[in-house]
């Protein structure tokens, strides 16, 4: 790979900007939360537990825009690292809910914090004004209705 700088005729489409920001975001995620033994969808599904009340595995699937079979595969890697925990929902035998453990939530509370780092490290090049202008622009693109067109 070259340090070359990428050519004005890349670097004036929305699909290489967004790509290249993502792969650098995750590059510099990875090496944040590799202290935690955690990667990012992990400590995301670790955020979503962390509710006030239990999710069961599809509730957290749904709020984490996942299949459920990827979400049974993640909560079973963070439950073999003494993340969270599986129990019987009370309400319906047939559903599991999934509570972080006290292990869980200390590495949510230090992971967190370590994410949040990253990112403002991430973010520097832009003035704190630009950098809240593109999360607030990502989020509205995010969450508005998907167009069909």
């Amino acid at each position: 790979m070259t340090d070359d700088p990428p050519s004005e005729v890349l670097t004036s489409r929305l699909g290489y900007l967004l790509k290249h920001a993502y792969l650098r975001l995750t590059e510099a995620s990875t090496l944040a939360l590799a202290p935690f033994g955690i990667d990012g969808r992990e400590l995301a599904v670790l955020a979503v537990l962390a509710t006030q009340y239990p999710l069961s595995q599809l509730e957290a699937a749904g709020r984490l825009g996942i299949d459920r079979t990827t979400m049974v595969a993640l909560i079973d890697t963070l439950e073999a690292k003494g993340l969270v925990e599986r129990h019987r929902s009370a309400q319906d035998r047939r559903k599991n809910t999934v509570q972080l453990t006290s292990t869980g939530q200390d590495c949510l509370r230090q992971a967190e914090q370590a994410r949040k780092e990253m990112e403002h490290r991430f973010l520097a090049p832009l003035s704190p004004s630009d950098a809240d202008q593109l999360v607030h622009a990502l989020q509205t693109l995010v969450t508005a209705p998907k167009s069909l067109d």
